[in-house]
């Protein structure tokens, strides 16, 4: 039997085989796809969990100067912060908000944060440019960047964030709000943050007031605040002006007319600094007090509103006075420094100098009830030099020490009729003083016993010495710390006659304790300081204390008021015809260096210094009643005129008139009025001495009651004791 043959083996089918690798390629591309999908599942779940750890609400709160006011709400200057002025999007000229649309994300109101249409044309674009040339970014997307410092970067990681946090922002925020926290941040070069600044330097305008050109030239710096700045490349600004407004054309918000006109319209640049120094000396002075106050991160945030105690008034008066009389100084004849109009015809414009070579001038005026300072000039010219020298400017005082050296003595029991000797200094009859120190009074003379009233009034140095020396050396001092000067002064009598260190502002706080019955009040610039929502979180309270008593202030008033009317500074009532009442003391040092006044009213107090950087005469005979009082003098006078003035008479203290003896400033005993020596004077209850004179009965007086002897050999203290009152 024969066998079959076996059956033909047949190769599988082509059509066969492609199934095969189709049905493997797709479950390749379908496990590709779901690990794919998973992995973009996970990575959006991961950005989505890290996006939901950015606070949105505070996505609002942006740094802006700090902004202050004077006493009366005034703008004085801003600080501090970025140099971002927030507006809201109703104050922003429609024209920059359709330029800025059409630049940066003209699908904005259609997208959801991310604008998928952009990202798949920006994809075509760049691959077949083989190089990146257009982005993707939504103004959303800008915005989450630039709001948070971590999303400075160019990595994936960045992109993603930014992605979700775009799409959490819309959610949270209105495309309105989106828009005017966009226009508010956003940087547009030169420290310019926010559409309200880069309008103001650039234009000089409101932000609500760009015409369409010069919105679409702001708007085409954002992409490049450098390269497109029109102060850097105006020529650049101009061409992305133009793309800016064909983009416009092309989105229909303007028509092509409108684009025409608009490239064709002049722009007109007005170049404002991005930092105005507004305030100078003043304003240099808050910061300063600001430094101190706040903490580091409140001031890099700022934002603040800062309520100051300076009346702008008085301020642009009181800088105007210095710069007018000081001008008027340089004209005198023999004055032989460089002027300030011939320094200002060298200066480049931006150098700043340590010391200036030309005459300058301080002042501090201080409101008398409360301390707040009313207005303060440290220099002619800020922007050449920035050294403040109201408050950093030490220098000698001069015969501006003076009344407290007298009212030390009026409170160790010495009176305004009392005799002191206007004779020569001897040799060892000063306590610590040199055996050669014999100082000088200024016109050259000795009038021999004269009242201690007329010692002060007419400035006599050697009176002066003789009273302080009496008082004591370190009553003297004590008194001037307390009043606020002379802190780090040398110990010597040489401090009678102002032979130490002070500022106007010290000065005039020192001298207000005249005033002010005894009383000084803590000075000070900042009255209180709040969030922009009026949130208070500092304020300055009035710190205050006695200085001498009200009995010792009510006869320094009576003395310095004479000195305004007959004394020294006696100009201020004929030449410049102040009539309130008042009282001050010049001032005036060696070889003409320093020319002081220091003067009050009831209300307010004023200290002025004039000199020169470094120390040097002004000007022959160039003495406080001469340099400094006619600043004085406009200054307070506008004082008086802006209602600075007290609410109602001065309160004074009670007093009694008694029969009192020049030489011992006791009580009148017979012998004094049978020897010519007695006076009749109004004094307050805590000054009128306790005891009579005896040194009419064969008694040398020795000191008024209450005075520390200086520790001096007994033998010769009497004797210069009875030399002065002989």
């Amino acid at each position: 039997m024969k066998s079959q043959p076996s059956a033909p083996h047949h190769a599988p089918a082509p059509s066969s085989r492609w199934r095969r690798w189709w049905r493997f390629f797709l479950i390749f591309a379908m496990g590709a796809s779901l690990l794919v999908t998973l992995g973009l599942a996970i990575t959006l779940g991961v950005y989505s969990h890290l996006a939901r750890q950015y606070d949105l609400s505070k996505l609002g709160e942006m740094p802006e100067r700090t902004v202050v006011l004077d006493a009366q709400g005034e703008m004085l200057g801003r600080m501090h912060g970025e140099n971002r002025i927030v507006v809201p999007l109703s104050q922003v000229s429609p024209f920059f908000v359709k330029a800025l649309l059409a630049r940066e994300d003209s699908r904005f109101y259609k997208h959801g944060g991310i604008d998928y249409v952009g990202v798949a044309r920006a994809t075509v674009r760049n691959f077949k440019e083989r190089r990146v040339v257009q982005g993707a970014s939504t103004i959303t997307m800008q915005l989450a960047r630039n709001s948070y410092p971590d999303l400075n970067d160019r990595s994936f990681h960045r992109k993603m964030l930014e992605m979700m946090l775009a799409r959490r922002i819309e959610r949270y925020w209105s495309k309105e709000q989106i828009l005017e926290h966009y226009v508010n941040r956003i940087f547009f070069g030169t420290n310019l943050y926010g559409i309200q600044r880069a309008s103001q330097v650039y234009f000089g305008k409101h932000a609500s007031q760009l015409n369409l050109s010069e919105a679409a030239v702001i708007a085409g710096i954002i992409r490049s605040p450098v390269r497109f700045s029109p102060f850097r490349n105006f020529d650049g600004a101009l061409k992305e002006r133009d793309d800016v407004l064909k983009r416009m054309v092309a989105t229909k918000v303007i028509t092509a007319e409108e684009e025409l006109a608009a490239r064709y319209e002049d722009i007109a640049l007005h170049a404002q600094p991005a930092f105005q120094s507004q305030g100078g000396y003043a304003l240099d002075a808050v910061r300063r007090d600001l430094d101190r106050i706040l903490e580091d991160h409140e001031i890099e945030d700022g934002g603040l509103i800062v309520y100051t105690t300076l009346s702008q008034e008085l301020q642009t008066l009181a800088e105007s006075s210095v710069a007018t009389r000081l001008e008027s100084v340089e004209k005198l004849p023999g004055y032989k420094h460089v002027t300030k109009t011939a320094f200002d015809s060298t200066w480049n414009g931006t150098q700043e100098v340590s010391s200036t070579p030309y005459l300058q001038g301080a002042l501090t005026v201080l409101d008398n009830e409360t301390g707040g300072i009313l207005a303060l000039v440290g220099g002619r010219d800020y922007r050449q030099s920035k050294y403040n020298r109201a408050i950093q400017g030490q220098r000698q005082i001069g015969s501006t020490v003076k009344p407290f050296v007298y009212a030390t003595a009026i409170a160790s029991g010495f009176l305004p009729g009392t005799y002191i000797d206007d004779a020569p200094i001897q040799p060892g009859e000063i306590e610590l003083a040199d055996p050669n120190w014999s100082p000088q009074n200024s016109d050259g003379k000795f009038t021999g016993q004269q009242t201690l009233m007329t010692g002060l009034v007419q400035s006599r140095n050697t009176m002066t010495i003789r009273v302080g020396n009496y008082a004591g050396l370190d009553r003297v001092i004590h008194l001037l710390g307390d009043a606020g000067i002379g802190n780090h002064a040398e110990r010597t009598p040489q401090i009678f006659i102002g032979n130490l260190g002070g500022t106007p502002r010290d000065l005039t706080s020192a001298f207000s304790v005249f005033p002010n019955d005894g009383i000084r009040r803590r000075p000070f610039l900042i009255d209180k300081i709040t969030d922009k929502a009026g949130n208070i979180f500092y304020s300055t309270s009035m710190l205050e204390s006695e200085v001498v008593s009200p009995g010792v202030a009510h006869l320094m008033r009576r003395i310095l008021g004479q000195v305004m009317d007959r004394g020294t500074a006696a100009s201020v009532r004929s030449e410049h015809k102040f009539k309130d009442p008042a009282g001050g003391k010049t001032g005036t040092t060696n070889d003409y260096k320093d020319a002081w006044f220091a003067g009050y009213t009831d209300r307010v107090t004023c200290a002025v210094w004039v000199g020169l950087d470094k120390p040097q005469t002004i000007v022959e005979q160039g003495y406080g009643s001469r340099l400094a009082i006619p600043i004085w003098a406009d200054v307070v006078k506008k004082a008086v005129d802006l209602g600075y003035i007290p609410a109602g008479p001065r309160v004074e203290p009670e007093l009694a008139a008694v029969q009192l003896c020049h030489l011992s400033s006791q009580l009148a005993s017979p012998s004094c009025h049978a020897s010519g020596t007695s006076y009749e004077e109004k004094l307050p209850y805590d000054l009128i001495p306790q005891g009579y004179c005896t040194a009419h009965q064969g008694v040398i007086a020795g000191p008024p009651p209450g005075y520390d002897r200086p520790r001096v050999k007994a033998s010769g203290l009497f004797n210069r004791i009875r030399g002065w009152f002989q």
